[in-house]
């Protein structure tokens, strides 16, 4: 499923702008806009520890199973 984001309170004049842009590359602005998000993340990718610290997936409950090992008694 394709995600979706909604970008508020832009500054004057950025949707403009915008779709100048995409006129240049001969895109729609959607695809233009696609295109900026997806050049600016290849330049910063994020490492693991970033991906864990998101909220994402915040609300799964994980509990592993156990690993079947016993406690046995040592000969001291």
């Amino acid at each position: 499923m394709a995600e979706q984001i909604l970008i508020r309170n832009l500054p004057e004049g950025t949707k403009a702008a915008l779709r100048a842009r995409a006129e240049r590359h001969r895109r729609s602005v959607e695809a233009e806009t696609r295109e900026i998000l997806a050049e600016a993340l290849a330049e910063d990718p994020s490492t693991l520890p970033d991906l864990l610290a998101g909220d994402d997936g915040a609300d799964i409950e994980f509990e592993p199973g156990r690993l079947g090992l016993t406690v046995r008694d040592s000969d001291l």
